[in-house]
């Protein structure tokens, strides 16, 4: 797939549809290297970015291509790099200066199975990586977490817009399965306003003071400023962008919760449970961060139990136990690495610990 669509439904993978996406998002410069299950991404723009006249390059290595972007996003254009995994790992330090830059950089994370190199097979167990963090000092990145194609398109698009209008490095945080299965998906233009960029971008001094981004501060108390003023920002972004997905809650006895394409077996699991007379309902965090504590702590006041089902060892159901705060117990439902577990699955083992 090297044709760039718009305004049309198709049948495409996950990783076409997101670097699709995100030229329609206005995406000039892409920076990447290539590492299975998100290499896709990289050929789309190999092919589509040259022929827009827009930057592409194959860096040297996965540092290279978070420098780069760093270096392409403080000129105020729309700037990505793609990766998965152990990669990522090698760029936490670029994320931590692109933070401490405030600076819109765009990553696109598909997981693979880890820890280290691990192997190809889809995960979930970068859930900390992104949320959390590995570069230094105290940040966040917008995380957020598609369960389908189609979301691959819409969360691209929001990804680079939430990246702009923050002045903040966004993260769109897809799995292996995510990435490499086929849907029918929409492409349409790009819905969000453009960000003025002008008032810090570094476009030359010409008839203007000089400019200067930098994260080095030598003063304590100015470090301090800085850091009350860069948690304001992240508390702006808590009240405004948190978004999640609920179904059957209002009178839920027990809540499953998952996040990206396990979302999809686990609605099926409540389907089939709410058939056998279980109340079931389902929550989903759409950005990982912001996490929606705040509406998982309301919820943990009605309901008897929360179970989180990951392909990972246990991840996210630690943001879940913070939010429930001991209101009612978290039970996780769990596989390593591989295919999620199926609906059937989901069902027997909630079967087990009710």
């Amino acid at each position: 797939m090297t044709q760039c669509l718009t305004n049309k439904k198709v049948l495409t993978k996950g990783n076409y549809a997101i670097a699709n996406a995100a030229i329609l998002a206005g995406c000039r410069c892409y920076f990447g290297y290539p590492i299975t299950p998100q290499s896709e991404i990289g050929e789309f723009m190999s092919g589509k970015m040259q022929e827009l006249k827009r930057g592409y390059v194959s860096a040297e290595s996965e540092l290279a291509a978070i420098n780069m972007t760093i270096g392409a996003v403080s000129t105020g254009v729309k700037a990505m790099t793609s990766s998965s995994s152990c990669a990522v790992s090698l760029m936490q330090e670029g994320l931590s200066y692109a933070a401490a830059d405030e600076l819109p950089v765009v990553l696109v994370s598909v997981m693979r199975g880890g820890p280290g190199l691990g192997n190809i097979y889809p995960s979930q167990g970068d859930y900390i990586q992104a949320t959390k963090g590995g570069g230094n000092g105290d940040y966040n990145l917008i995380v957020l977490a598609p369960s389908t194609v189609q979301e691959c398109v819409d969360l691209t698009y929001k990804t680079f817009y939430l990246a702009q209008k923050y002045r903040n490095p966004a993260v769109l945080l897809a799995d292996g399965l995510l990435g490499q299965m086929m849907e029918p998906v929409e492409f349409y233009d790009y819905p969000y306003p453009e960000i003025d960029t002008s008032s810090w971008a570094l476009t030359g001094a010409r008839g203007r003071d000089g400019r200067i981004i930098r994260s080095y501060g030598p003063l304590a108390d100015d470090r301090c400023e800085f850091l009350n003023k860069l948690y304001d920002k992240y508390r702006l972004i808590e009240e405004n962008e948190t978004e999640w997905e609920e179904i059957n809650t209002e009178d839920a006895d027990i809540i499953l919760t998952s996040f990206g394409s396990t979302s999809r077996n686990v609605k099926t699991a409540m389907k089939i449970l709410r058939e056998k007379g279980i109340k079931a309902g389902f929550f989903r965090p759409v950005t990982l961060y912001p996490f929606p504590s705040e509406r998982i702590s309301e919820l943990a006041q009605t309901v008897r139990k929360f179970i989180t089902v990951e392909v990972n060892m246990g991840q996210m159901v630690n943001d879940v136990r913070l939010a429930v705060d001991g209101a009612c117990p978290v039970e996780l439902i769990n596989k390593g690495v591989g295919v999620p577990p199926s609906a059937d699955e989901i069902v027997k083992r909630i079967e087990e610990l009710l």
